[in-house]
């Protein structure tokens, strides 16, 4: 089969598309997948560059976000068959799967434990699909277990054009809430307000938090969801609500103002939802692939939209690479596989 094979870590010039064997073993947990596309995600070019995040995994196969068909069930799996379409986040950290090999949907055949994986729905092709697990997650958990979103409370969510940011506008609409974002551009601006953005601020030219407080009667939104850090995370302080939620999907910065945040009671989270593969945790992994599985009814009931800005070969990830690393996209970019075979 063919995948994109990393022997260590670097720039893009190390994605290398090599001929490797398809796997023919695999636990009693797990599945072998024909992969007919996966996502390109931040977080790919980040272990591709700082290096994989288990011992012993090179030479490794990147990419977490998959979707394609069932190929075999292993003995203790219930609750799948051969041929069933899926999608799912799993692999692609350097895990290898029950028998040794790298796990990672950056080729045409993986091994992924049966626990995180879902259905496909039924409305979406599989380039959205497999665009789709890993941001829905992300998302659904900062809003729904760090924050506890209720409907009518009003949101922030930073770069709302971007891969977590577009979904997290539409589930926080799903429930209920009032929704504000950012964008650098006219273009974007008109993406998220079809997305249903009640608020757009352009962070180039507007103060962040003068405009959430302006929104909000200078009381300050009840859940800010930062996907930046950094700087423009210290800027969301003064425009957080008394016992509001201040949830982050990156490192805090050392400088942040927790005696503000205390005087605030801002209740601040960090959330990452690489953990339960980190930990190897496939009972937290059962959580993921329920997420989905409510997701795929919003697929199918026409409430959810994942975006797809570009499709890739197989053959042309680092240009896929490259160019989440310049992040200009909106919405998120995949590779596809098997295209002699199926169209997309």
């Amino acid at each position: 089969m063919k995948a994109i094979v990393i022997q260590q870590a670097g720039s893009s010039d190390v994605l290398q598309l090599q001929d490797i064997s398809v796997p023919t073993e695999y636990a009693a947990d797990e599945l072998l997948v024909k992969v007919l596309a996966a996502g390109v995600n931040p977080v790919d070019t980040k272990v591709r560059t700082n290096g994989a995040m288990f011992d012993g995994a090179y030479p490794m196969v990147l990419g977490c976000d998959g979707a394609g068909y069932v190929e075999q069930v292993g003995k203790d799996v219930e609750h799948f068959e051969v041929g069933d379409a899926v999608y799912y986040c799993y692999g692609g950290l350097g895990q290898r799967s029950g028998s040794g090999d790298s796990v990672g949907n950056y080729a045409e055949y993986a091994v992924v434990k049966a626990a995180y994986v879902a259905l496909k729905p039924e409305s979406i092709d599989f380039d959205t699909a497999a665009a789709a697990p890993l941001v829905l997650i992300t998302a659904w958990e900062a809003l729904f277990d760090r924050a506890r979103l209720q409907s009518g409370q009003k949101v922030f969510v930073h770069a709302g054009a971007g891969g977590v940011g577009h979904v997290a506008i539409q589930l926080a609409k799903l429930a209920g809430a009032e929704v504000a974002t950012t964008i650098s551009s006219d273009e974007k601006a008109h993406f998220v307000q079809e997305l249903g953005a009640d608020l757009v601020i352009n962070y180039k030219s507007q103060d962040v938090a003068q405009a959430l407080l302006d929104w909000t009667d200078g009381q300050g939104v009840d859940i800010a969801l930062d996907t930046v850090g950094g700087e423009a995370l210290k800027q969301l302080v003064p425009a957080m609500r008394l016992y509001g939620d201040l949830v982050s999907l990156l490192q805090l910065p050392n400088d942040l103002d927790w005696k503000t945040l205390r005087l605030k009671n801002v209740r601040v989270c960090q959330s990452l939802m690489l953990t339960p593969m980190l930990q190897s945790s496939h009972d937290l992994g059962e959580h993921h692939a329920a997420i989905l599985e409510q997701c795929a009814q919003f697929f199918d009931e026409r409430k959810l939209v994942v975006y797809v800005d570009e499709t890739f070969p197989l053959v042309d990830v680092k240009l896929a690479h490259d160019k989440v690393e310049q992040g200009h996209q909106s919405g998120k970019l995949v590779l596809q596989m098997h295209l002699d075979e199926v169209d997309s």
